[in-house]
């Protein structure tokens, strides 16, 4: 049976505020406070509230039949929790209905998978832990920021224990190949890969209030014939885009949430269903394994990295960045582990692109590619002497290695630790559960015989009535 998986991305821009050379060493803080309060209700207001209560409203309508998965930045749910708390409530909401399901991703939306391994994969499983606490689910299934993806980045997902990992069908990897099947990581065939089909995303997210697109107006029973027309071994319809492309990049006055609800139902007569990420790597094989030698994403026509690290400013400022990655996670400093979070965000070194593309930048406080890579490297100059006041520059390579090594190793007798705590907490409660079936067995028995005892009193009385009456 054909299955849809609709999936959408949360993640909310930190504003840096403008920031001169002349306050390194004198301001720490880097942020444009007002921009973010409002750049977040506006999003909320306009795209997230709207939505989320379509989607939980398609599910109660379809009694359960519609199902959609979401991933959501560390950092977004940080701004969620301070200035839109009712964006969380929804999520709560839907997460209640048990047809929702939350991804893992970097926590800080960033490009840690191509610059420092132990940074990603403690960034990953921060954000899977924040999760897992505030939805009760720990993520099975990956996503990537902007879905970058290649082979090395799979191995070390797969490491992790994740089941899956989403990313774009993009052309130059496919060749004919179709992105409607189930394939494996090249490096580790445990590891299964949902591809997005591009062009069924943008047709919603980028072109659906397009009134000069050949298909506009777009209705969702034209949409779902697209799809049922595919050829029928092509099983899997991965639809991913931002949340915020539903009222923001198309307004709701285009009638999107009308053409949302509408597609359960157009699916339903056509014998179409909706599932969610994990329930498409547990029940479907892959069909074979997909090579990704260099790295892909689903921005832009290239679907590659070069809008992130394409010019000399974004490689320079990028490896800068991640030249203190591991002074940054030997610091305790919660303030200091907060910045790197924001400074890390991929939007940084977006804002530095020379590339023109068919979908407009908006570039915010920054009049040029240029003006964002000054800003940033103004902003960046401080966190570093931040960072080299707690461990200086010329600290000793073998101490530093040894300090890491330590940290390492900490972590790995901690996880030990957990796991044999919690293996002496299974058995003791396997054996509690043993000691009470066996305490019940003997009251059982007690009050059975207690019972057999009551009764033959009461027969013993009885005769001896008897034969004093006669």
């Amino acid at each position: 049976m054909r299955t849809i998986c609709l999936y959408f991305e949360i993640h909310q821009i930190i504003h840096l505020k403008r920031y001169r050379f002349f306050d390194i060493g004198n301001d720490h803080y880097y942020y444009d406070d007002y921009a973010n309060e409002f750049s977040i209700n506006e999003a909320a207001e306009r795209s997230y509230i709207p939505t989320l209560n379509t989607l939980l409203e398609m599910i109660k309508n379809s009694n359960g039949a519609f199902k959609v998965a979401f991933s959501i930045s560390g950092v977004a749910l940080e701004q969620l929790e301070i200035y839109a708390p009712g964006v969380i409530d929804l999520l709560h909401q839907l997460n209640d209905t048990g047809c929702c399901e939350f991804l893992a991703e970097p926590y800080s939306h960033g490009l840690s998978a191509l610059a420092n391994e132990e940074c990603f994969k403690e960034e990953v499983m921060r954000q899977s832990t924040k999760m897992k606490q505030m939805f009760g689910k720990e993520p099975k299934v990956f996503r990537n920021s902007s879905l970058i993806y290649n082979d090395e980045i799979g191995a070390m997902v797969a490491s992790m224990g994740f089941k899956g990992v989403l990313t774009e069908g993009a052309k130059h990897v496919l060749g004919w190949k179709s992105p409607h099947y189930v394939y494996h990581c090249a490096m580790n065939p445990n590891l299964k890969l949902l591809l997005r089909d591009f062009k069924l995303s943008d047709d919603i997210s980028l072109r659906f209030s397009n009134s000069e697109w050949n298909e506009y107006p777009l209705f969702a029973d034209k949409y779902i014939g697209w799809i049922d027309a595919l050829p029928q071994e092509e099983q899997v319809i991965n639809i991913f885009m931002e949340l915020c492309s539903i009222g923001m990049s198309q307004p709701l006055s285009s009638n999107i949430l009308e053409f949302l609800k509408a597609l359960p139902y157009c699916a339903k007569e056509k014998g179409i269903t909706f599932s969610t990420p994990t329930e498409i790597v547990t029940k479907l094989k892959s069909v074979s394994q997909l090579d990704v030698p260099y790295p892909m994403s689903w921005v832009d026509e290239e679907r590659d990295t070069s809008c992130w690290l394409g010019n000399v400013m974004q490689r320079e400022a990028f490896e800068k960045l991640y030249s203190i990655a591991e002074r940054v996670h030997i610091c305790d400093d919660r303030r200091i582990k907060q910045d790197w979070d924001y400074l890390q965000a991929s939007n940084n070194f977006r804002f530095m692109t020379t590339k023109h593309s068919g979908v407009g930048l908006n570039r915010g406080i920054y009049e040029s590619p240029y003006d964002a890579f000054t800003n940033y490297m103004n902003i960046l100059g401080d966190f570093i002497k931040r960072v080299d006041s707690l461990y200086p520059v010329d600290i000793d390579n073998e101490e530093l290695s040894a300090l890491l090594t330590t940290i390492k190793n900490q972590g790995t007798e901690i996880e030990e630790l957990h796991k044999e705590l919690a293996a002496v907490t299974a058995k003791m409660e396997k054996a509690q559960a043993k000691q009470g079936k066996a305490a019940d067995k003997k009251e059982t028995k007690a009050t059975a015989e207690k019972a057999t005892k009551a009764t033959a009193a009461k027969k013993t009385a009885g005769r001896k009535k008897t034969v004093k009456e006669k």
